[in-house]
């Protein structure tokens, strides 16, 4: 157990990813919270996004509030939006107050104006004053905004990807585990790349400036399996063998959405693509992605020209070009 960065949540340090609650019923739900209550995790991360996600858990956590800690997040940037998302939020979840209410998926161009007067943090800040929230966090996909949010004051958390094939936040991470802002890992699976969910896990959490992990969990036997790590976070030779084994094997077709590709000639959303690949085909939720691969209109991998200009500014040398058409063929034929 451990304090959520200088927060007053002291958690467990393998918490909920509520994703996955969107491929399950209300009565599945009710049972793999059952097993967090019995395992002792008390830490549930969700978001307006996830369709049923927030409604349910709010459902399975009636008369049982006091043993969690909810965090959820919004796609809202503009006042009135967030405010409202907040209230949506209080109602799903059936709570009166939410422990970490986060801005979700912030990118650089959008980071500068989201403290202006009519921007979503002015309704964080009241929800707050009013009990509604306790703390203010905040994800992003971007190594740039993090950074920034590191050298400010503005939150207390911070969620980015990390993982045994993303660790380019690492260094951020130190930064802000200093500082005592609280660190949250998205993603340690890889977005479900990572076949060993154990070894994945105690990866992270072998770091001691990672605060909490929050792997996607749809059933009693993941919840077990995730768990379980927290006996032992020391690294093993073997487990280091097979740390290296599963870098080589991803590094040439993974990406790590650092952006460099951008912007496309084409408008093409390059790393949103991917992700929305990885949640049809790896996380199996296929309506949610064949419904956010759609809503990038001209951002979609159909606009893809094969100029090839993405592949120059890769760091990581990804065959783009080839892995658009990937996307194509998944998703474009699903439709």
């Amino acid at each position: 157990m451990r304090n959520l960065g200088n927060t007053d949540i002291k958690i467990k340090r393998v918490g909920f990813g509520g994703i996955p609650i969107q491929r399950i019923t209300q009565e599945e739900t009710n049972i793999v919270i059952d097993e967090l209550e019995s395992q002792g995790i008390n830490f549930i991360d969700t978001a307006r996004g996830y369709t049923v996600s927030e409604e349910y858990i709010g459902n399975a956590l009636q008369g049982r509030r006091g043993k969690f800690y909810i965090a959820t997040k919004s796609m809202s940037r503009d006042y009135e939006s967030m405010k409202k998302d907040i209230e949506i939020s209080l109602s799903n979840l059936k709570t009166d107050y939410i422990d970490l209410y986060q801005i979700h998926n912030i990118k650089p161009v959008e980071y500068d104006t989201i403290f202006d007067d009519d921007k979503a943090y002015k309704a964080l800040l009241e929800a707050k004053e009013e009990g509604k929230i306790k703390n203010i966090g905040i994800t992003s996909h971007s190594l740039e905004v993090i950074e920034k949010i590191v050298e400010g004051d503005k939150f207390a958390t911070i969620q980015f990807p990390y993982n045994i094939v993303e660790d380019q936040a690492d260094a951020v991470f130190r930064k802000a585990h200093k500082k005592g802002i609280g660190t949250i890992t998205m993603k340690p699976l890889a977005g479900g790349a990572i076949d060993d969910g154990a070894l994945a896990i105690k990866y992270i959490l072998s770091k001691e400036y990672i605060d909490v992990a929050i792997p996607g969990m749809n059933n009693v036997k993941e919840v077990q399996e995730n768990v379980s790590v927290l006996q032992d976070l020391n690294l093993t030779p073997k487990d280091n063998e097979k740390i290296e084994k599963i870098r080589k094997e991803l590094n040439g077709n993974f990406c790590r959405r650092c952006e460099y590709c951008l912007p496309c000639p084409n408008n093409v959303n390059i790393p949103q693509n991917f992700l929305m690949e990885g949640y049809f085909t790896r996380y199996n939720l296929k309506e949610w992605a064949l419904e956010r691969y759609e809503s990038l209109g001209d951002g979609k991998a159909t606009s893809c020209t094969e100029c090839g200009l993405c592949e120059e500014k890769c760091p990581y040398n990804l065959p783009i070009r080839k892995m658009l058409k990937n996307v194509c063929e998944k998703l474009e034929v699903n439709k």
